[in-house]
C-alpha cells in the first residue's frame, strides 16, 4: 500500500490544503535562505556576490509566486515548479560560497517532494539534490576529494526518505480520520433519523410514556402524557390533583406515580384520578418499570399511563345496576323468608304442603344467598364497606370444625366422607365470621361438586408464620385451562354450567378477596380426574405497622 497525497483525499478535505502547504513550504526556505544569505555576507566567506544575488532573487521570485498564485486552482505537478526554482536558486548560492553550508537548504525542496508527492517525490527529489550538488562541484572544483560530496546526497535522501515516511504516515491518518468523521457523521444522522422516528411512534399513540433518568429528570415524555393528565374543560389547578383508587381520597406528593418511580419503585396498572371529585376528571392506569443501565448511575424508570375512563365508568355503572337489581331481590326474598317460617311453624300444617313449603324455603335461601354474595361483590368493588373485617385473636381449629359440622348433612346425603385428622390446634389474628365463611365456601364447592361416593379431607397446619387450611377432595378435578380464570368474579366451568348444580361464580373470589384482605392467599392444585386441593394461607400474628 502506498501513501496518497493530500490533494488525493476524499470530497470532505480542504481543497485550500494545498494551497496553504505550497505557501507555508516557500515562506519558510526563504526566510531561510534570507537569514543564511545575511550571515555569509557577514562573515565576508563570499566569492562571487553576483551568483549570490542571483540565487536570492530566485528565492524570493519563488516566494512571491508561492504566495500570489492559487494552487489549488491548477494541477497538482504544477506546485512541483517550486521546489525546482529553489533547487537551481540554492545552486547559485553554493556556487557563490562552496564553503558557507549553502548546501545544507537542498534539505527543504528534497523534503517538500517527499512528502508532497510520495514515492516517486522523494526519488526525483534525491536525484535532483544530488545533481545540483554533484554539478556545483564539477563546475567550482576543489583540490582536495570532500567527504562531503558523498556524504551529504546520501543524508539528503535518507532525510528524504524520513519525510516520506512521515507523510505517509500522516496521510494514512488523515484518511482514517477522514473516514472515521464521515462515519460518524452518518451514525450521528442515523441517530437523529431514529430519534425524529420515535418521537413521532410516541406522539402518535394514545398512552403516555415518560422515561425517568436516575437523577430524577425525564428526558422523554410523550405529547399524550401531558394531555392525559389535563381535563378537557375542567379547572387547570384542579386537574393537577391526583386521588387514589376510590377517586375521594387525594394522594399526597410522594405517593404521585411519578415520585414513586423516581425513588425505584414498580407498580403494575395502578388507577389514578385526574381531577377533583365533581369536575371533568380522567382515570389512568399506570405502570412503572425500571430500566437498567451499564452502570447503576444510568439506571432510570418508564411510567406508561393509559386512560381507562370510559372502562372504569362502564364497570361502576354494571356494579352499580347488579347492586341496585339485588337490592331490590333481597328485600321481597326476605319478606318471603318470614312467611315461610310462619307457615312452617303451624302445628296443623299437612305434610305434603310442609314438604312443598321446605322445598321453596331452600331455594328462597339459596336464592338470597347468591344476592348476598353479588351485593358483597359490587360493593367491594366500588370501594364501599361490604367486606369490613373485625380481627382478634381466634382459634382457627374450633372454625374447621364448625364449618365441617354444619356441611355434614349435605355430605352425608350424597354418600360423601370428610376426613379431619389432620387438623391441628392453630389460633391466628383474623376475623372468626369471614374465615369461617371461606372455610364454609371451600367445604360446599367440595361437596357440592364431588361425585357421589367420593372422600374429602380438611387439614390445619402451622409454621413459624403462617397457618395453612388445605381443603381437597378426589373428585373430577378442574382442567388446567380453567385454573387461571377459577378466581375471577362469576366465572363458571364449562362442565359445571352444564349440570343442575347453581351457583352464582362469586364464591370462590369473595373468599380469595377476603383472606387477602387479611395478610394472606387462596391458591389452587387441580388436574382434569385427579381432584382438587384448595389452599388458605393465614398469617398467624398481628402485623405491626413500619414506623
Amino acid at each position: 500500500m502506498t501513501a496518497r497525497a493530500p490533494w488525493t483525499l476524499g470530497a470532505g478535505a480542504d481543497d485550500r490544503t494545498r494551497e496553504r502547504a505550497t505557501g507555508i513550504n516557500q515562506l519558510l526556505m526563504g526566510l531561510v535562505a534570507l537569514v543564511a544569505t545575511v550571515v555569509m555576507a557577514l562573515s565576508n566567506a563570499i566569492l562571487d556576490v553576483d551568483l549570490l544575488i542571483a540565487g536570492v532573487v530566485v528565492v524570493f521570485i519563488a516566494t512571491g509566486i508561492a504566495v500570489a498564485v492559487p494552487w489549488n486552482r491548477l494541477p497538482p505537478l504544477a506546485s512541483t515548479a517550486l521546489p525546482a526554482i529553489d533547487t537551481v536558486a540554492i545552486t547559485l548560492l553554493e556556487m557563490s560560497s562552496p564553503t558557507s553550508g549553502f548546501s545544507l537548504l537542498w534539505v527543504f525542496p528534497a523534503l517538500w517532494l517527499a512528502s508532497s508527492f510520495g514515492l516517486l517525490g522523494m526519488i526525483a527529489g534525491s536525484a535532483a539534490v544530488s545533481s545540483a550538488f554533484w554539478a556545483t562541484a564539477i563546475l567550482v572544483p576543489s583540490p582536495h576529494f570532500r567527504p562531503t560530496m558523498v556524504l551529504l546526497p546520501l543524508a539528503m535522501t535518507a532525510i528524504a526518505f524520513a519525510g516520506y515516511l512521515t507523510s505517509r504516515r500522516s496521510t494514512a491518518q488523515r484518511v482514517l480520520l477522514s473516514k472515521q468523521g464521515e462515519a460518524l457523521k452518518r451514525t450521528l444522522d442515523r441517530a437523529r433519523r431514529q430519534e425524529v422516528l420515535v418521537t413521532e411512534v410516541l406522539d402518535a399513540v394514545d398512552f403516555g410514556v415518560v422515561r425517568i433518568d436516575a437523577d430524577g429528570t425525564t428526558p422523554v415524555a410523550n405529547d399524550a402524557h401531558a394531555r392525559l393528565q389535563g381535563v378537557a374543560g375542567g379547572d387547570p389547578v384542579s386537574a393537577r390533583k391526583l386521588y387514589s383508587a376510590d377517586g375521594v381520597s387525594p394522594l399526597e406528593e410522594d405517593d404521585e406515580p411519578i415520585v414513586r418511580a423516581a425513588q425505584g419503585e414498580t407498580f403494575e396498572s395502578e388507577l389514578i384520578w385526574y381531577g377533583a371529585p365533581g369536575t371533568r376528571r380522567r382515570a389512568l392506569s399506570v405502570t412503572a418499570r425500571r430500566l437498567r443501565g451499564a452502570t447503576p448511575d444510568a439506571d432510570g424508570a418508564l411510567v406508561v399511563s393509559r386512560d381507562v375512563t370510559a372502562e372504569v365508568m362502564a364497570l361502576r355503572a354494571r356494579e352499580d345496576l347488579i347492586a341496585s337489581v339485588s337490592h331490590e331481590l333481597r328485600t321481597p326474598l326476605t319478606s318471603i323468608l318470614g312467611y315461610l317460617d310462619l307457615a312452617l311453624d303451624r302445628d296443623d300444617l299437612p305434610a305434603p304442603a310442609r314438604t312443598n313449603l321446605e322445598v321453596v324455603e331452600r331455594n328462597a335461601n339459596r336464592l338470597l344467598t347468591i344476592v348476598s354474595d353479588i351485593l358483597a361483590a359490587s360493593a367491594d368493588a366500588r370501594g364501599g364497606v361490604a367486606l369490613s373485617f373485625h380481627r382478634e385473636q381466634t382459634d382457627l381449629t374450633a372454625i374447621v370444625h364448625a364449618a365441617v359440622e354444619g356441611i355434614q348433612a349435605s355430605a352425608r346425603a350424597r354418600g360423601l366422607t370428610i376426613d379431619t385428622a389432620e387438623v391441628e390446634q392453630v389460633s391466628a389474628w383474623v376475623d372468626p365470621v369471614r374465615i369461617r365463611q371461606v372455610v364454609d365456601n371451600l367445604l360446599s364447592n367440595a361437596v357440592k361438586y364431588h361425585r357421589d361416593g367420593g372422600s374429602i379431607g380438611i387439614s390445619l397446619t402451622a409454621d413459624i408464620d403462617d397457618g395453612w387450611i388445605v381443603v381437597r377432595d378426589d373428585g373430577p378435578g378442574i382442567p388446567a385451562d380453567e385454573l387461571p380464570m377459577l378466581f375471577d368474579r362469576f366465572y363458571r366451568a364449562d362442565a359445571v354450567r352444564n349440570t343442575s348444580t347453581h351457583g352464582s361464580g362469586l364464591g370462590l373470589a369473595i373468599s380469595q378477596e377476603i383472606v387477602r384482605k387479611q395478610g394472606g392467599d387462596v391458591t389452587v392444585r387441580s388436574g382434569e380426574g385427579e381432584g382438587s386441593a384448595f389452599t388458605v394461607r393465614i398469617p398467624l400474628r398481628k402485623r405491626r405497622r413500619s414506623a
